[in-house]
């Protein structure tokens, strides 16, 4: 059978003996067809907001509002949403000061040339849109403790927003259950000392702090009571099919319309993963979410728990943009021993919390379950570096796995998840 698997933006296909796969992983998404056109979604969840007034009418009377906008590493729809978002506000206040601010959370600033990119030449060149930036000081604010004890600090410019509301999309999250909402205010405009207090070993440790799950996860909880504290008023989130394309939308209040949208979501990610395998094959989706190694962790945690101990997974992620993160990338260079790594890590309090840890605990957590073969165009060096094996095309990377399954050479069974972020296997 012949599969194509998303690489940036394109794909690598494969022709996989019959014999051998034992199942494709693969969301209804890949499917779903909806009735209406993207804009068609969006406009008609704006207009029916779920547990909350309409967005023009929260906008009447206030003078300073702010718009959270996700960064250039998630495919939002971003020209879609925002001129809708822009034009509700405007229409229950024409004289609105709005301001658009970037989401980046820990990560690198949005360029002028992704912004433009993001939102088009008529956002980019008439709003004003502001890049968050975890580590100014000078702009960051304390306005509260979270539940779990940390403390929470966030961009002022959200604070002081006389309304404050949120475009996004909603995805499976392999520690935050679903994306989407609440995040982006936690981590999306908090510093770098709440993001990292939030992300720590204990709470990425608990089993409730996995893909598809919301009820009794540590992270969701703190990242609800951020958004609450923060006033975040309204949400409008999309889900995605494979292509990147709206098929479904909410607007209103931030858990109400989220959990909306995690039902639907749910309806059509969640897989039965009836048996596990050998060998797994899997991707991070294409652009954008593979652009580097850091990222494609999340697309290892759908084949980490379908995968045989001591298999191999196989990830397929374009990563142009390299290793994504220096701490993480030098915190694998420089450990021997994967094992006595995540010890670390575990036994590291939650307001000792490094950059990347997360990211590195989880990665951890995934190279004691199997063995890793990357396919990318980072340099095999820097693969090797992280503890994996490169390889630049899927037959080859068959080919490794395969000399690597002593027990079953040659014989392994094969799951292909098409796109790792996109399922939750069950």
């Amino acid at each position: 059978m012949r599969i194509k698997f998303p690489y940036g933006h394109d794909f690598l296909e494969h022709d996989f003996d019959d014999n051998r796969l034992v199942g494709i992983l693969d969301s209804k998404l890949s499917s779903y067809k909806a009735e209406k056109s993207e804009t068609e979604l969006v406009r008609e969840a704006i207009e029916n907001p779920i547990g909350s007034e309409k967005l023009s009418d929260l906008a009447r009377g206030k003078k300073n509002i702010v718009i959270i906008a996700s960064d250039h590493t998630r495919p939002v729809p971003s020209k879609i949403i925002m001129p809708l978002m822009l034009s509700e506000i405007r229409k229950g206040n024409p004289d609105a000061d709005i301001t658009i601010l970037i989401a980046t959370g820990c990560h690198r600033g949005t360029t002028r040339d992704e912004l433009r990119g993001k939102f088009g030449d008529e956002i980019f060149n008439n709003e004003k849109i502001l890049v968050h930036d975890c580590d100014d000081t000078e702009n960051l604010v304390s306005i509260a403790t979270l539940p779990s004890g940390g403390e929470l600090v966030i961009n002022k410019i959200a604070y002081e927003a006389d309304l404050l509301v949120a475009e996004g999309f909603i995805e499976p999250h392999f520690f935050a259950g679903f994306s989407g909402s609440r995040k982006s205010v936690l981590p999306g405009v908090c510093s770098r000392k709440t993001v990292m207090y939030n992300h720590n070993a204990m709470f990425i440790d608990s089993p409730y702090a996995r893909t598809g799950i919301l009820e009794n996860n540590p992270i969701h909880k703190d990242m609800v009571f951020a958004a609450r504290k923060a006033g975040l008023a309204f949400i409008v989130n999309t889900v995605l099919d494979p292509e990147k394309h709206v098929v479904y939308a909410v607007a209103g209040d931030v858990e109400e319309a989220h959990i909306k949208g995690c039902e639907f979501l749910k309806s059509q990610c969640m897989v039965p993963a009836d048996k596990k395998a050998d060998i797994v094959v899997t991707t991070n989706g294409g652009y954008p979410l593979d652009q580097n190694i850091y990222q494609a962790v999340k697309g290892m945690t759908a084949a980490e728990s379908v995968v045989n101990d001591n298999g191999v997974i196989i990830m397929i992620a374009k990563s142009n943009d390299g290793d994504g993160g220096k701490v993480f990338y030098e915190t694998f260079k420089n450990a021997s021993d994967i094992g006595k790594l995540m010890q670390s890590f575990l036994a590291t309090p939650a307001e000792e919390t490094i950059v990347d840890q997360w990211q590195s605990q989880i990665f951890a957590r995934v190279l004691l379950k199997a063995r890793v073969i990357y396919i990318s165009d980072a340099e095999d060096e820097v693969v090797k570096d992280l503890h994996m094996i490169p390889a630049h095309s899927i037959g080859e990377a068959l080919a490794i796995a395969d000399s690597l399954l002593a027990g079953v050479k040659g014989e392994g069974t094969i799951l292909a998840i098409p796109d790792g972020v996109s399922v939750i296997p069950v």
